[in-house]
């Protein structure tokens, strides 16, 4: 081949492969465009972008999507103001927005039309607006300005939150007397500008409010204020002159009087009243009521959309926080445009205050403040009901706290106080469940008489003071008190007899008494509103032992009853065999309900109550001290040995005395059951019999 050819081909073929260069970059320049054409974001995928950062707090990521030469807003930060200020106040959440249609507008711009709507503070907005984008070399932008926020918004307008708080609800005891509900207190502030020698007044004032110096200082070095302003630090009980002429006015009055003397002695200080949560049985009724106490961070988290915001109070125990739903209410809330001058200019959403409903109980306030008066200075528990409707009359335990100090204001060497004290008064002895001694007697022998595992009448032999099964019990005796004749259920009954009831649960045996216990209740929750601790026969699933099951029938071994629970079982014995159920929220028609239908026959009740109204009318029962004369009562006594092993010889003792009226007709029917721990040195059940007699003679009164 000659050169010329080859030199030919050569040039053909550098043209052919230039050519498809071209070609090729022709193609993936066709390619890039229309990629660039598929990923182009439309004004309404804008907009639906935009709209979704609102409701996430995304307000710089917002600002990226705005055209600021166009726009009434050019900075950033006045940017994110603007729209986080009028967003996070109102409180805006489920934003949507819909019927979005675009159109081609003047000079490269674009419009969309949309529907806008979302909840707020004060109920939904929705509304109809229009967006203008503005076609730049990077893509749509939007050209921005107030009334994409709301459409009649201006930059010079501001948007308004009103709010009316709602009244919280009382609770109110069976007579409508106030257990809580609105009061006046006592707050106690500094005003700067009259302070003097500021050094030593603040600590004298920081010892009298039991509050840290730096906690004062800091209220008093916040940013709004002022040399006149009023600074409140704590809110103190109001000490009414009244209260303090009454024949024996309250020693805690007097000391907080004297305390306040002493507060405003102080040049600058002053006191001013207010309005807060008040408790009228304060002490007696603590762990029954509750109390309230301002939101926290966590509580707004966990309780999100349901109306709490900063400064709003939520029930933290008892019937405060039980029926926190119906006695909140619901604030009121006004959104509102408001112009330069002040003046409402558009009102965007408005929702009407709802007062908190208010809580009748079925609770007799003065028996609840005797019953606790009376035992206050042991640990321990009083149930009362009305045995024939199931209305609970009294829930005591004690010794108590003040509901009073969590809302006023609680100094930190009181709440290590109360975490601290043995007598544990923060502990709900009323909710636990307790080892209930010998007031389970009549229970097993029932039990008993309804299995048909002994006769009533018979004679189980005089045993003595201890006594076993057999050697088979190694070292381990059955205890009594007291040796009698006949050893019949009736005098087992009145004499609390240890070694009777051990034989009579032996009779029953483990498997026909678990069964008994089970159809009682044992083991399930009771039927009521405030939650309560199960009753339970056995630290496992089963009565495991012989030992076990003997002293199961004096109430030891591993039965543990819930003293409400426990009153429950004994309203069977004056309904015909029909257990009822107790309640707590008051009701005009006041008419029992069963729980548990036909546990005892007649003929059963009759024989158990012959021995219970025998333990207070007999001079030989355990609670003869008890006996009245113009009603007759009937009950039982009970003392549980709470030890760490069989052989512990240095255990407590738990008291309990249950007694109620025995006849329907009676007035004021009543069944009180009290529990009183380490009775050991103080008298034994007798203790609880002497408290609850002076109780019932009050109440009967």
């Amino acid at each position: 081949m000659s050169s010329k050819k080859y030199g030919k081909m050569k040039v053909v073929i550098i043209f052919l492969f230039a050519s498809l260069l071209v070609v090729a970059a022709a193609g993936s320049a066709i390619l890039l465009w229309q990629k660039t054409i598929q990923v182009r974001e439309t004004p309404g995928e804008m907009l639906e972008r935009y709209v979704a950062c609102i409701e996430k707090g995304k307000y710089a990521a917002m600002y990226e999507m705005i055209h600021p030469q166009s726009s009434a807003c050019t900075n950033q930060k006045e940017f994110v103001d603007r729209n986080s200020n009028i967003y996070g106040g109102i409180e805006i959440k489920d934003v949507k927005v819909e019927n979005i249609r675009e159109e081609k507008g003047e000079r490269q711009t674009a419009i969309v039309s949309y529907t806008m709507s979302f909840e707020t503070s004060a109920g939904q907005v929705k509304f109809d607006n229009d967006a203008v984008f503005v076609d730049t070399d990077n893509g749509y932008r939007i050209q921005w300005d107030d009334h994409l926020i709301f459409p009649r918004l201006t930059k010079v307008d501001k948007v308004r939150v009103s709010e009316e708080q709602a009244r919280r609800g009382e609770i109110k005891d069976r007579n409508g007397k106030m257990l809580a509900g609105e009061g006046t207190a006592s707050s106690i502030g500094i005003v700067p500008g009259k302070l003097k020698d500021r050094g030593s007044s603040l600590k004298k004032l920081a010892q009298l409010l039991e509050l840290d110096l730096e906690t004062i200082e800091n209220k008093l070095s916040a940013g709004w204020v002022k040399e006149d302003s009023f600074v409140p630090l704590a809110v103190r009980p109001k000490v009414q002159e009244l209260d303090l002429l009454k024949e024996k006015p309250d020693e805690k009055l007097l000391q907080e009087q004297q305390r306040q003397q002493q507060i405003l002695a102080i040049p600058g200080v002053m006191l001013t009243d207010t309005k807060v949560r008040m408790y009228g049985l304060g002490e007696a009724a603590s762990h029954l009521i509750g109390y309230v106490q301002e939101v926290t961070a966590e509580d707004l988290e966990k309780h999100s959309g349901e109306g709490y915001r900063a400064g709003s109070v939520i029930g933290r125990s008892g019937i405060e926080g039980l029926f926190e739903k119906e006695l909140k209410g619901q604030d009121g809330c006004r959104i509102t445009i408001v112009d330069e001058t002040g003046q409402v200019k558009e009102t965007i959403a408005s929702s009407a205050r709802e007062d908190g409903k208010d809580i009748q109980l079925t609770i007799d306030a003065e028996l609840q403040a005797d019953l606790y008066g009376q035992m206050k200075e042991v640990p321990g528990c009083s149930v009362a009901i009305q045995p024939y409707t199931g209305e609970t009359l009294a829930l005591v335990s004690t010794p108590g706290y003040d509901s009073n100090d969590f809302v006023q204001g609680m100094s930190q060497e009181k709440w290590d106080s109360l975490n601290t004290d043995v007598k544990k008064p923060l502990y709900n002895r009323f909710r636990q469940n307790w080892c209930p001694g010998s007031t389970f007697k009549p229970v097993i022998a029932a039990i008993g008489l309804k299995n048909n595992a002994f006769d009533p009448a018979e004679d189980f032999g005089n045993e003595g003071l201890s006594w076993q099964k057999d050697s088979s019990w190694g070292s381990y005796y059955v205890t009594t008190l007291q040796a009698y004749e006949p050893v019949i259920m009736k005098n087992a009954i009145i004499y609390s007899d240890n070694i009777y009831f051990a034989k009579a649960a032996l009779r029953i045996g483990s498997e026909r008494l678990m069964k008994s216990l089970d159809e009682l209740g044992f083991n399930q929750k009771l039927p009521f509103e405030i939650t309560m601790s199960d009753s339970q026969y056995s630290n496992t699933e089963r009565i495991e032992t012989e030992i076990q099951l003997a002293d199961s029938g004096y109430g030891q071994g591993q039965i543990l009853v819930n003293p409400l629970h426990l009153a429950s079982m004994y309203t069977a014995f004056l309904n015909g065999g029909n257990m009822v159920k107790p309640y707590i929220q008051y009701k005009e028609e006041a008419i029992g309900t069963v729980w548990k239908e036909q546990m005892f026959s007649e003929d059963i009740i009759n024989q158990v109550m012959e021995g219970m109204t025998g333990v207070v009318n007999d001079p030989r029962g355990t609670a003869y001290r008890a006996h009245r004369d113009d009603r007759i009562l009937a009950g039982k006594t009970g003392t549980a040995e709470i030890k760490a092993a069989k052989e512990d010889v240095n255990g407590t003792e738990i008291g309990w005395f249950s007694v109620f009226t025995a006849e329907k007709d009676t007035p004021q029917p009543i069944l009180l059951i009290s529990m009183v721990e380490n009775v050991k040195e103080i008298g034994g059940s007798g203790y609880v019999v002497n408290g609850d007699k002076e109780v019932l003679d009050r109440y009967f009164k």
